[in-house]
């Protein structure tokens, strides 16, 4: 199981234990730097496992009361949050360096062809609920990713979308018919192909999960699988021969790109 705490900003968790640091060395308890800000024993016991930013005025009262002299505070304009959660972005960077990507979803439409709509509607209803800062910084990285579409050379792309996918009404029927439309735009990119597997030609390797599959310009070659809160992405030569077989017979069983594209222009006909 992955460390908890790994879901929190490193900046906010190396702040923390300075916080922690600086407090036990100046021999001041919780609660006597808690009362002296009017904050709560809890909020500073947050602040010191780097599960929140710390506020302002607690940073101020506890700068003087630790004897920091400013050294507390000068960390204070470093407490930036991280655009993605950890857990993905090492996943980010490599997708930020492909020359080839292969991506087949079961239940979501892949999030690099996401319209903001349905992304706002996906990660606004998360569990447990993120804050509305939290929700527009990740909808605005999600979406910034979609410049791969853009980029020189071409990024050679391709997806496969279990029929579920399409079907889910994410956000409702207008922003489900948004995205469909916006996948027929996507797929007139000349580097992309978007296919679609119906359920009658389902294989068990479809129904397995999620995979992303990729290669850097230096012929590094990964593959990411997820489940509901956890990521793997590795570059083991037997994983990743293992998933692209697995990719290739789920892509063997699908519609031809033509016939995904009438399949998706009937769908999104009946909404």
């Amino acid at each position: 199981m992955a460390d908890e705490s790994s879901q929190f900003p490193v900046s906010y968790r190396y702040f923390g234990s300075q916080f922690q640091l600086w407090r036990q060395n100046a021999q001041v308890r919780r609660e006597t730097i808690a009362e002296a800000a009017n904050y709560s024993v809890d909020t500073v016991k947050s602040v010191e496992q780097g599960r929140r930013r710390v506020p302002p005025r607690l940073a101020e009262i506890a700068d003087e009361m630790f004897g920091a002299r400013g050294l507390l505070l000068a960390g204070i304009p470093y407490l930036k949050r991280e655009r993605y959660p950890e857990r993905s972005r090492s996943y980010f960077q490599y997708e930020g360096e492909a020359i080839s990507l292969w991506w087949y979803e079961v239940a979501l439409i892949p999030g690099l062809l996401q319209t903001e709509a349905y992304a706002r509607a996906l990660i606004g209803d998360h569990y447990p609920p993120l804050d509305d800062e939290t929700v527009e910084e990740r909808v605005s990285a999600r979406l910034e990713r979609q410049t791969l579409f853009a980029s020189k050379p071409p990024v050679a792309c391709n997806f496969v979308m279990y029929e579920a996918a399409l079907r889910c009404p994410m956000g409702g029927a207008e922003v489900q018919k948004e995205q469909l439309l916006h996948l027929l735009e996507i797929a007139r990119l000349r580097h992309v192909s978007i296919q679609v597997l119906p359920f009658e030609r389902v294989v068990p390797p479809a129904l397995s999960g999620p995979m992303v599959l990729l290669e850097t310009a230096d012929h590094d070659r990964f593959v990411l699988v997820e489940g509901q809160s956890l990521s793997q992405l590795t570059s083991d030569p037997e994983e990743v021969s293992v998933m692209t077989q697995s990719y290739g017979m789920i892509r063997m069983q699908a519609l031809s790109q033509e016939e995904s594209t009438r399949f998706i222009e009937r769908l999104a006909g009946e909404l």
